[in-house]
């Protein structure tokens, strides 16, 4: 991941709090010598240390995960165009984002394991419906013939790189300037980002 020194973030908090709320990521790596990505929810245990997940079982992609595979998932959070007329000098056009890269060996999991990940998964995102499913409420039935239909995964993260390209190249009237005009936008996008500047250089 390219990321220069500016934009770098490595608190390791931060980066397991982004992936708990923008868990929706893609999932590469290769597929008979050909780069494969698959869209999927994945889950950071606890401890930050791995990642879980499952797949369609009619997904070639999980058919070359042999233990100790390279893969790489990414997770990308807001994102925002910047007008280059905003500064006060001419520069050019650039996108504010924030991106993190989770870089690690995989293997298949299945049984408890694999239920185990559903239960997370599931209980994550159902916990705001007004009826919330578990998966402890479906019947074993039911259950037996849904987990065919998929694979499930772990990842051993050996590395996170994130990029939090924030303007923080900016002098203060510039970046000010950004916020400013990200605001005027009124849109879900640039307000986040904004959001995130100011959280990166409160105004005294």
């Amino acid at each position: 991941m390219y990321t220069p020194k500016n934009f770098r973030n490595e608190n390791p908090e931060e980066l397991a709090r982004f992936i708990q709320e923008n868990g929706f990521g893609i999932l590469m790596s290769q597929v008979n010598g050909k780069p494969w990505a698959t869209h999927l929810p994945m889950i950071l245990s606890e401890d930050g240390v791995k990642l879980t997940g499952h797949m369609a079982r009619g997904n070639s992609q999980w058919k070359n995960f042999n233990t100790g595979t390279d893969v790489l998932a990414v997770f990308s959070g807001p994102h925002a165009y910047i007008s280059s007329s905003w500064y006060n000098h001419e520069n050019v056009p650039t996108w504010n984002y924030i991106a993190v890269h989770v870089s690690g060996k995989i293997k298949l999991i299945e049984g408890d394991e694999l239920l185990e990940s559903l239960k997370s998964l599931t209980n994550k995102y159902e916990k705001a419906s007004v009826c919330p499913v578990s998966v402890e409420g479906m019947s074993p039935e039911f259950l037996k013939v849904e987990i065919r239909g998929i694979v499930g995964f772990e990842i051993a993260i050996e590395k996170m790189e994130a990029s939090y390209k924030l303007s923080q190249n900016r002098d203060e009237e510039n970046y000010r300037r950004v916020v400013d005009e990200l605001e005027k936008r009124n849109e879900d996008g640039s307000s986040k980002i904004a959001e995130a500047m100011k959280k990166l250089r409160p105004q005294g």
